[in-house]
């Protein structure tokens, strides 16, 4: 996938690419059986949304006959930083201090994970 191509997955994509970039490379059928521990969906719609991803280039896959072997052609990060940024710019008017403000403040952050956060801006200050 080009890099300045905006990966725009839907809620359901994007549960069938988290699978897929937990473990890697799979068939409908353990992508679907996955995804029916957490919603009831059926095995061809599962199917279905998946040749779709396969069209808007989410997916790639490899095999013939009836086995398919579906891997995810998006970077998670790629992804994450993405769909962060349309967030930010449509839902906090761009602002990431507004967007970590309302995380904070919507959220129990753990003394470790406010340790982190602090770690993490002291070295983005320094550089």
């Amino acid at each position: 996938m080009n890099r300045k191509q905006q990966i725009k997955p839907t809620e359901s994509e994007l549960e069938i690419l988290q699978i897929l970039w937990a473990s890697g490379p799979a068939t409908v059928r353990t992508v679907h059986e996955q995804l029916s521990q957490t919603k009831d969906t059926g095995y061809t719609t599962t199917l279905k949304l998946m040749q779709i991803m396969l069209e808007k280039q989410l997916l790639g896959r490899e095999g013939s006959g009836k086995t398919h072997i579906y891997t995810a052609l998006v970077n998670k990060e790629q992804a994450q930083g993405q769909m962060l940024q349309r967030m930010i710019e449509t839902m906090f008017n761009g602002s990431a201090m507004k967007m970590v403000m309302q995380a904070l403040g919507s959220h129990k952050a753990s003394k470790a994970e406010l340790d982190m956060i602090r770690a993490y801006l002291d070295q983005k200050t320094k550089s």
